[in-house]
C-alpha cells in the first residue's frame, strides 16, 4: 500500500521531537504532530523554565551571601517578573531552535491534536493523514490526587506560568519536582512547607543525601511534615492532613501539588487500532518500545517506565532505529536521575542497599565535598559522593552525588557503568586539578582504601 508516510510521530515533547528527526536522519519520510508548542512539558512547561527560575534564584541567594567574598549589596532586591521573563525568552528561543531542526532535517510538522481513525490512519483537524508506522509519544501532565479542594491546588504547569512570586508556600510531595520548588522559593526568602505521605522524601536517595538536603533546606527556613496524609485542600491555601492519628493544617499563600504525572492517554483513539491501556493508563511496550499492535511503538511517559525527559529521548532514538529496520532494545539499569536543589543531587544505577537485596557483596567508596578545593573556594561545603561496587569484580553498581554541578558530573558515572567498568579503571582517570569532579575519583581510590585526600577510615 501507498502511504502519506513511512512514520508519523504522535507528540512533539522531547521523546517525540527527537524521534522524528532520528527517523528522517535514517531516510524514513516523517510527519510529526503536535497541537502545542514543539518540545512539549520538558521544554515549555517543566525542565528547561524550572531551571532557568532556579539559576535566577541561585544567583540571588549567592548575591545575598557576597560579603563572604567581598561583595556589598546593599538593598538587594529581586524583580520576579523579570525572571518570568527571562525563563519565558529562554524557552522560546529553544522553541524556535526545535522548529528550524525538523524543518532541516526534512521531518513535516503538521500543526493539531491528533486522533487515530484505524490502522495506519490519523485526523488531524480536517486533514487525515496516513502512515506505515506510528510512534505513540504523547507525554503526561500534572496529577491530581483524589482530595477534596485539591482542584484548587497549583499544578507544576501554573506556577511555572505565573508571572508573581508567591508569598509562601506549602507543597504536597517530596519527590523531585517537589523539592526543587522547595528549594526555588527558599531561596527567594519564603516559607516553605513539604507535606509528604512516605517517611521519607526521594526514596531513590541514599539517607546521606536525604539528610543533608533536609538539613540545607531547613537552613532556609523550609518545614518538612514526612509520614502525613492530606485530607483536603481548602481554597488554595490551606493543606489539612493527618499524622500520627491526630489532625493538622498549614495555610500559606498557594498551594501546589506535585503527586506524579499521569499518561496522556485519553481521546487520542487508541480503541480504534485495537490498543489497551492498563488501569492507570499506561501502554505496555516491550524492550524494543513495540506494543501489542504491530506496526505501532510507544515511547516516553506514556509506557510508565521512567518519566524522564532523557528517558523518553533515547526510547524515541531505539523506536526510531527499530522503524528503519534495525534491532535495538532499551536498558533502564543506567538512568541517571537528577535533582536541581542547591546543592545539587544525582544518582544512577543501584544504592548499596539494593545491590545487597539483589545478592551482590559490595565494596563502597566515598568522599565529602568539604575536602575538595574548588568547592572550598565555591564556598559549598555541604555534600558527598558514594560509589557501590561489586567486590568480586570492581565493577560500578551504582553512585550518589551531591555536590555543585553533580548533574553534570553523574554522565561520568554513568559512563563507566555503561562499559562494564570498575571502580580500579574509574581512578585511573586523570581528573583536572582543581574541579569538583575530581570527588569522583577520590570515592573511586576510597574502594580500595587509598584515597589521599582524606583521613583514613577506621
Amino acid at each position: 500500500m501507498s502511504y502519506d508516510y513511512q512514520v508519523a510521530v504522535l507528540g512533539g515533547g522531547p521523546g517525540g521531537y527527537e524521534c522524528a528527526i532520528r527517523c528522517a536522519q535514517l531516510g524514513l519520510k516523517t510527519a510529526l504532530i503536535e497541537a502545542r508548542e514543539l518540545g512539549g512539558t520538558c521544554l515549555n512547561r517543566g525542565c528547561i523554565p524550572t531551571k532557568a527560575l532556579l539559576h535566577g534564584a541561585e544567583v540571588y541567594a549567592e548575591a545575598k551571601a557576597g560579603s563572604a567574598f567581598g561583595l556589598i549589596l546593599d538593598g538587594l532586591t529581586l524583580d520576579y517578573p523579570k525572571l518570568a521573563a527571562y525563563k519565558d525568552e529562554k524557552v522560546k528561543r529553544l522553541v524556535s531552535g526545535i522548529e528550524a531542526l525538523e524543518k532541516a532535517n526534512g521531518v513535516d510538522v503538521i500543526r493539531g491534536f491528533g486522533v487515530l481513525a484505524g490502522p495506519h490512519a490519523m485526523n488531524v483537524g480536517e486533514r487525515r493523514i496516513s502512515y506505515d508506522k506510528l510512534i505513540l509519544a504523547m507525554g503526561s501532565a500534572p496529577a491530581r490526587p483524589p482530595v477534596p479542594g485539591m482542584d484548587t491546588a497549583y499544578t507544576s504547569d501554573e506556577v511555572l506560568a505565573t508571572t508573581m512570586l508567591p508569598s509562601g508556600a506549602v507543597i504536597i510531595g517530596g519527590g523531585v519536582i517537589g523539592m526543587e520548588f522547595a528549594t526555588l522559593f527558599a531561596s527567594l526568602g519564603k516559607k516553605v512547607t513539604i507535606v509528604e505521605m512516605m517517611p521519607e522524601i526521594l526514596p531513590g536517595c541514599i539517607p546521606e543525601i536525604t539528610s543533608k538536603l533536609k538539613a540545607a533546606l531547613k537552613k532556609k527556613g523550609v518545614e518538612f511534615i514526612l509520614g502525613a496524609r492530606v485530607t483536603e485542600v481548602v481554597k488554595g491555601r490551606t493543606v489539612r492532613f493527618e499524622k500520627d492519628g491526630k489532625a493538622d493544617e498549614r495555610t500559606s499563600g498557594t498551594v501546589i501539588v506535585c503527586a506524579g504525572r499521569r499518561p496522556m492517554t485519553r481521546d487520542c483513539g487508541l480503541e480504534s487500532i485495537g490498543l489497551q491501556t492498563d488501569r492507570r493508563g499506561f501502554i505496555e511496550v516491550d524492550d524494543h518500545l513495540r506494543t501489542a499492535v504491530a506496526d505501532v511503538y510507544a515511547i516516553g511517559d506514556i509506557t510508565g517506565k521512567i518519566q524522564l525527559a532523557h528517558v523518553a529521548s533515547a526510547q524515541g532514538m531505539v523506536a526510531a532505529a527499530n522503524c528503519a529496520g534495525k534491532d535495538q532494545a532499551m536498558r533502564y539499569d543506567i538512568v541517571p536521575a537528577c535533582l536541581y536543589t542547591s546543592p545539587e543531587v544525582a544518582y544512577v544505577g543501584l544504592s548499596e542497599e539494593a545491590a545487597k537485596q539483589q545478592g551482590y557483596e559490595t565494596v563502597t567508596g566515598s568522599f565529602n565535598v568539604a575536602a575538595n578545593g574548588r568547592s572550598m573556594v565555591m564556598n559549598e561545603s555541604t555534600g558527598l559522593i558514594k560509589l557501590v561496587a561489586d567486590k568480586a569484580t570492581g565493577r560500578i553498581l551504582g553512585g550518589q552525588i551531591m555536590a555543585p554541578r553533580a548533574t553534570d558530573m553523574i554522565a561520568e558515572v554513568a559512563a563507566v557503568m555503561a562499559h562494564g567498568g570498575t571502580f580500579e579503571s574509574l581512578s585511573d582517570v586523570i581528573h583536572p586539578h582543581p574541579t569538583v569532579s575530581e570527588i569522583i575519583a577520590e570515592a573511586a581510590h576510597d574502594c580500595e582504601g587509598l584515597s589521599v585526600n582524606q583521613m583514613p577510615k577506621k
